[in-house]
């Protein structure tokens, strides 16, 4: 078969049949017959979707979170959950135990000591839900040298001794791992086409080129079959690169935040090379500083706002009069919202996550996952930023909701337009669609991936519900 034959499917609100042609879609009509050469899938009125974008996540990450211990909720929620989670985690071939997901409801603020009393007879290394931190027990930071560490996110007791804890130092605790190949992301890419997404924006920072030479060889292998962006890509990357590089990532770390005058020139740096900014901001001083950035280097489009996590009333529009968008996760309210409303001061919690506020400004708004840290299922995703509801069953700043329709179409947008208008299915776009069992009013009434059926991408049936 060199061609498919999407009969009586729901484009845009109306009943037409749409015919696939290599990689993009050749028609769009009421009156298509199938062809000789052509396969037919009847939608029954299911509706035909341009593909999702997840905007932000980690892939790499991602494909290791498979092989690791869940360290945290649901599966772990206590002490002795986590003990026993460790000891029936089967090392690694070099003898080492991976764990994810921690969370301080668990079992504390977990150091060396802490992580020790849980297994000690192996080497242990335990990241925390965020990404952000990794935690060792005695036996790893041995492995690893900790104790003649350098690196400022080393934390040291005030004797000076390594308490096991490292933040952001990932590159630094990677060169002393033992060696490991590259996880493929054939499942990852299984996982994302099954949930429609036929686009990534991996936003892991500063990739080495071993790392992009691995991204590139699992994209054209077509073991990640998703098309790729890419913001870490070296900042000399040419813009031609397969994958693309997309705006340069920056990271505001509350634990060590840059000097005002080194950021304005890291902002010039990628502007003159043609590449806006995507910067990490999680806090209310973060942002604070990213804007006054920006301000003094002046904007480009493209730049974005990463994560958003929490925006003072009076930043939005300073947001929209440089021309941001924003790239955020509301799927955290529903996996951890109860920690982020009884560790936020009250008179923060309308900031958190905002969503509903950047539309009515005229910001746009893309949804994302930041997988592995956030749910990746995209349709959890869009539940949770039309409920706000966080585990505990409270609602976080309902005024932020979003309809289903509007987070629907904040994973629409391109990986080069986050927030901008879904592309219309039209001969000639890209095939990257996704064919959903019901029409899209009653998908959206109850938002489910279950809903997917049919997943193309670049006219390829990468996923097909049996």
């Amino acid at each position: 078969m060199s061609g498919l034959l999407i009969r009586d499917a729901e484009v845009d609100g109306r009943r037409c049949s749409v015919r696939v042609r290599g990689s993009v879609v050749a028609e769009v009509g009421a009156g298509l017959v199938r062809a000789p050469d052509e396969e037919e899938v009847d939608a029954a009125g299911g509706a035909l979707l341009p593909g999702l974008t997840d905007h932000h996540l980690h892939l790499f990450a991602l494909a290791a979170a498979v092989s690791s211990v869940q360290c945290g909720p649901p599966d772990v929620r206590d002490r002795p959950a986590l003990r026993a989670a460790l000891h029936r985690a089967v090392p690694d071939r070099h003898g080492w135990v991976r764990g994810i997901g921690y969370d301080e409801r668990v079992a504390g603020s977990l150091d060396a000591t802490g992580l020790d009393a849980l297994r000690a007879d192996v080497p242990v290394r335990v990241q925390h839900r965020s990404g952000a931190l990794w935690v060792l027990n005695s036996l790893a930071g041995e492995r690893t040298g900790l104790a003649h560490g350098r690196h400022p996110g080393i934390e040291r007791d005030a004797a000076g001794r390594p308490t096991g804890r490292l933040w952001r130092a990932d590159d630094w605790l990677r060169a002393r791992l033992p060696e490991a190949p590259a996880p493929s992301l054939a499942e990852v890419g299984r996982r994302l086409a099954g949930y429609g997404i036929t686009a990534v924006t991996d936003a892991t920072p500063r990739l080495t080129p071993d790392s992009v030479g691995r991204l590139t060889e699992e994209a054209c292998s077509g073991r990640l079959p998703q098309r790729l962006l890419l913001l870490g890509a070296p900042l000399a990357t040419p813009p031609t690169a397969r994958p693309e590089p997309g705006p340069w990532k920056i990271v505001l770390a509350d634990s060590g935040l840059p000097d005002f005058t080194a950021l304005v020139e890291e902002i010039g740096a990628a502007h003159r090379r043609g590449r806006p900014v995507a910067v990490h901001t999680v806090t209310a001083v973060s942002l604070a500083l990213l804007l006054a950035a920006l301000e003094a280097a002046g904007v480009l489009p493209g730049d974005r706002i990463e994560h958003a996590a929490v925006v003072p009333a009076e930043a939005v529009p300073v947001v929209r009069r440089l021309g941001l968008s924003v790239v955020t996760q509301p799927g955290f309210l529903a996996d951890r919202g109860d920690a982020f409303l009884d560790g936020t001061p009250p008179h923060e919690h309308a900031d958190l996550y905002r969503c509903a506020s950047f539309l009515r400004a005229g910001v746009p708004v893309a949804l994302s996952s930041d997988a592995p840290y956030g749910p990746l299922d995209p349709w959890s995703v869009i539940r949770a930023a039309t409920t706000r509801r966080v585990p505990g069953g409270r609602t976080a700043n309902p005024a932020e909701r979003l309809t289903a329709a509007e987070a629907l179409a904040a994973y629409l947008a391109p990986p080069h337009s986050p927030g901008g208008r879904p592309p219309h299915l039209v001969p000639g776009v890209p095939a990257d669609l996704v064919l959903l069992a019901v029409p899209a009013t009653e998908a959206l009434s109850d938002p489910s991936a279950d809903l997917v059926r049919l997943t193309l991408i670049g006219g390829r049936i990468c996923y097909r519900r049996s």
